[in-house]
């Protein structure tokens, strides 16, 4: 059935379960999230166990990867990241998944290796990353404590999500990759189902190549597998091969095929294979020489066994088998089962008998009505499709009142409103129904509120409609959060909140949120290009104890920090400590803390464990407030409105002059071509050319700049850039202010509240700072900055560059430490 090989004198020492057998040894049936297909090396399918060599899909939380024509045989056996109302529990057990380790791997338990790149091999825990033999694996103890990162984790038992009928992409914000065309919900399967990479059709003429149907479902859709059969096979044994096609591995003595044309097909009436008409049916076949088409059928049965799950045991697999005959009724069932599950003082309408549909990438539930006949349902079923009854369970359950309530974020909106403009907004907009739509939170700064919905089929509209919404020229967005229940998280658990941009230097940000997702709880990990840092920080607001990783540049770095101090006020963990991975092109302030000069593809685990064991330092920032005299250009009418002051906060340094319009031509050339600017060598490399074409400039900067210092003027020395630097570490690990001693002035320090200083005389003299030959001219040093333009002039903070009109520069600490 799932190509599984063998010597034989280890048949008797094997413990993998078969594909066919993968649904009933689920705990709890949680979806996966597949993403677009891409193309996976080395890597093996779940369900056929073969590599991946065409276009695949992989799950996006945990290690599944599966060919896009096996998809539909695999079942819903995710590792469940958040309390969904459905068997919620306390205790965590390892959640195995077998194959695509590295050929390293070793085992826990006899400490031999158990991975291969060959074959799928080896277990593996997708919480705490325990490695085992499938041999071995068994004598694990079952709890899962998280491993090294436990106190990383978001346990998943502190989250709860209500989700329904949301895609599970949805649930944890992953974006789809657009490169590629077939959407999530259309079935990329379509027709290509024939799976052709198993069965060419045979040239061999003593063989047939038959489809085969698994049930209406798969007829309407045209999908179908191809069997290819000896010409002289018997009945049962080309049944044998369809059933293995599908993955079952029942007896095959309870089905039958049925043939069918497709005006027969219209009419939903499909004749019985008899054999009278089979060999005349063959004959014509062979000379059209097209597969002939068959559908599997299951034979009518009086009576059958059928396992019923109880909901409310926490853990285990437990269930109760029961014989259902032709009148068993849905009221039936749950009288006899009751009192197997020591349930018999209670009362029946307690109670109500679930229909659960355990596909790869949805996991549907229906309530059966009381007086459904069971059997006609099972062969309901079963007409559909067969292998979906494969992947159906009972599940019996308590009729409590369920509670829906969905959150979802919504930005884009124009800041500093009050709560009752924002909602009118909303219902101007996206009509939402009040009566089961609230406005819980209200974030002012950023213009955004936190919808709670408590109706599914609501929630699920105003989600579609926000991505296509503009207010004031404006598209809206839109996340789900995830509830953090702050009251179950232990003691000595300090989450880290991830923050990635997968667009920040060398576009490796989307093979870090993968690996974050994997290795910690999906819901902590956040991608900034889907509405900020707003989000992440929102479902942490009531962590008790949090810590931040932010994966960027350091333009990203200042984002996030500046997100923190707006919203700082509500949460309950005020003051998180933050971890930086340098993705950007220069990350001085990565440098300075430590964490590199920039991420080089090392394991995503090792990064999470330095995080772990890092120590805290305290930094300052800074806020420049730019109030320019003249107007903005263009103004309307000609009468000249003055700009508004601007407010910007930095981090690391500030550039006027020359060094600021090599990075505004940097960056006019990133915004023509961003295809090319995909790796920090090439950035650099434009750094450098732009600068060869500024090298005959002789600008006089000083004539055009007055500068105070904590209210003395200083006079200027004769330079092209005047630089105001807060870290030792400036245009990509430079020292710009050098380390010889003065007696002028205190030794440079991240915390000291001051900043330093310091000019360059032109593009030469930049690149022999860079170089390290020289250090640049020491100006001055001060808590409090006041800079007159006489003429307009370039500007950079931390690396975003403008033109500042002519008026003030005035630079002074920013709030508390960071």
């Amino acid at each position: 059935v799932c190509n599984f090989m063998s010597h034989e004198k280890c048949l008797k020492n094997i413990k993998i379960p078969c594909s066919c057998i993968a649904p009933s040894l689920v705990r709890v049936p949680v979806a996966h999230c597949f993403g677009s297909p891409g193309h996976y090396k080395r890597k093996f399918c779940t369900v056929c166990r073969k590599s991946l060599e065409s276009p695949a899909l992989r799950c996006e939380v945990c290690e599944l990867h599966v060919h896009t024509d096996c998809i539909l045989f695999a079942c819903s056996d995710c590792r469940q990241c958040h309390q969904d109302g459905h068997q919620d529990h306390d205790t965590y057990h390892h959640h195995w998944r077998e194959g695509n380790l590295s050929s390293s791997a070793r085992c826990e338990v006899c400490k031999k290796t158990c991975g291969s790149s060959e074959v799928l091999s080896g277990m593996r825990c997708e919480w705490c990353g325990i490695l085992a033999h499938a041999a071995c694996y068994v004598i694990v103890t079952p709890e899962c404590t998280f491993g090294r990162l436990r106190n990383m984790i978001l346990p998943p038992s502190c989250v709860q999500l209500f989700s329904r009928n949301f895609s599970k992409l949805h649930c944890f914000r992953v974006t789809e990759n657009l490169q590629t065309e077939p959407d999530e919900d259309d079935d990329i399967d379509g027709s290509t189902q024939g799976s052709t990479k198993d069965v060419q059709i045979s040239t061999d003429s003593s063989k047939q190549t038959l489809k085969i149907f698994d049930g209406n479902d798969a007829v309407k859709r045209n999908q179908f597998r191809l069997i290819s059969v000896p010409r002289i096979a018997k009945n049962e044994e080309v049944v044998e091969a369809a059933l293995r096609a599908y993955y079952i591995n029942d007896d095959q003595q309870e089905y039958e095929l049925q043939t069918f044309t497709q005006q027969a097909l219209l009419s939903d009436d499909v004749i019985n294979r008899n054999d009278a008409a089979e060999d005349s049916n063959l004959s014509s076949v062979f000379r059209e020489s097209v597969p002939e088409a068959w559908i599997i059928r299951a034979k009518p049965k009086d009576e059958e066994v059928i396992r019923i799950y109880p909901a409310w045991l926490k853990v285990g697999m437990a269930y109760v088998s029961l014989r259902v005959n032709k009148d068993s009724t849905t009221q039936t069932v749950i009288k006899e089962v009751l009192p197997l599950l020591g349930k018999q003082t209670e009362c029946l309408e307690n109670f109500k008998l679930v229909e659960v549909l355990m596909g790869s990438k949805q996991v549907q539930r229906m309530v059966l009505d009381n007086q459904e006949l069971i059997l006609n349902r099972l062969k309901d079923i079963r007409k559909t499709s067969i292998r979906q009854m494969n992947q159906t369970r009972f599940y019996i359950a308590e009729n409590n009142k369920s509670i829906v309530r969905v959150n979802l974020l919504v930005g884009g909106l124009p800041p500093q409103l009050s709560r009752e403009e924002y909602t009118n907004i909303l219902k101007a907009e996206l009509a939402i129904k009040t009566n089961v739509v609230s406005v819980s939170h209200v974030y002012q700064a950023q213009g955004a509120v936190v919808l709670e919905i408590s109706c599914f089929s609501e929630a699920e509209r105003i989600y579609m409609l926000v991505k296509d919404t503009t207010v004031n020229e404006k598209p809206l967005n839109v996340v789900v959060i995830p509830e953090v229940m702050a009251s179950k998280i232990p003691q000595n658990c300090c989450p880290i909140l991830v923050f990635v941009n997968p667009k920040s230097g060398g576009l490796k940000g989307r093979d870090l949120l993968y690996s974050f997702r994997k290795l910690l709880n999906p819901h902590q990990v956040f991608e900034l290009t889907n509405g900020g840092p707003l989000p992440g920080f929102h479902t942490f607001c009531k962590v008790p104890s949090f810590r931040v990783l932010v994966c960027g540049g350091d333009g990203t770095v200042g984002w996030v920090l500046g997100a923190l101090e707006e919203i700082r006020h509500k949460l309950a963990c005020s003051e998180p400590s933050v971890a930086i991975l340098p993705l950007g092109t220069g990350n001085d302030l990565g440098r300075v803390l430590r964490w590199g000069a920039g991420y080089s593809g090392e394991d995503p685990y090792s990064i999470l464990v330095s995080v772990d064991e890092a120590d805290d330092v305290l930094m300052d920032r800074w806020t420049i407030l730019l109030d320019a005299d003249e107007p903005a250009e263009g103004a309307e009418n000609g009468v000249a409105e003055p700009e508004p002051p601007k407010i910007v906060q930095m981090n690391n340094y500030c550039g006027l002059g020359i060094d600021a319009e090599l990075s505004l031509d940097f960056h006019h050339a990133r915004e023509e071509e961003p295809g090319k600017f995909n790796s920090r060598f090439h950035n650099k490399g434009v750094y450098v050319k732009v600068g060869l074409q500024k090298i005959s400039h002789t600008r006089n900067l000083h004539k055009d700049i007055k500068l105070q210092v904590d209210q003395h003027e200083v006079e200027l020395p004769s330079i092209e850039g005047l630089i105001f630097i807060n870290i030792p570490s400036w245009g990509s690990g430079a020292d710009l202010w050098g380390s010889d001693s003065d007696n002028r002035f205190e030794k440079p320090r991240i915390d000291d509240g001051l900043l330093e200083v310091v000019g360059v005389t032109g593009v030469v003299h930049m690149g022999q700072v860079q170089g390290g030959f020289r250090s640049g001219i020491r100006i001055a040093q001060g808590s409090y900055f006041r800079v007159t333009l006489l003429k307009p002039i370039p500007v950079q903070v931390d690396g975003e560059p403008w033109i500042q009109a002519p008026g003030q520069i005035i630079i002074s600490a920013a709030g508390p430490k960071v």
